[in-house]
């Protein structure tokens, strides 16, 4: 937990993909406990219940489950959840544009798998 929060988004968000970021890196492994709310909100000077909101997202998304009592783990699917998340979210924010831009400005297919063949 040595990410430094930002104001561009909310903090509850910034909380959960620190979370799938650990995941998604390797660093959370299936089954593996993560910090508690109040330990989020104690690091970075939260609200717990603000860092309560960004652990319950994933646990709707089924990438964290709670042991009552007992605290907050990694499901066994987890990477595949973010990894699958984080591909369509690529996609939509990078890809799209681009064959936009690509088509506007008569760039053909051909060219652009040319150039990212380039830069591998």
């Amino acid at each position: 937990m040595s990410e430094r929060l930002n104001e561009d988004q909310p903090i509850f968000q910034q909380i959960a993909e620190l979370i799938e970021t650990n995941i998604a890196e390797g660093e959370m492994k299936a089954n593996d406990k993560i910090p508690s709310t109040n330990e989020f909100a104690k690091h970075y000077q939260i609200n717990p219940a603000t860092a309560a909101k960004g652990i319950n997202l994933l646990v709707d998304q089924e990438i964290i489950y709670k042991k009552r009592g007992v605290g907050m783990f990694v499901t066994e699917n987890a990477k595949n959840i973010i990894l699958k998340k984080r591909k369509s979210h690529f996609f939509d924010q990078y890809v799209k544009p681009m064959l936009k831009e690509a088509e506007r400005i008569g760039i053909n297919k051909d060219q652009l798998i040319s150039w990212i063949g380039e830069n591998k």
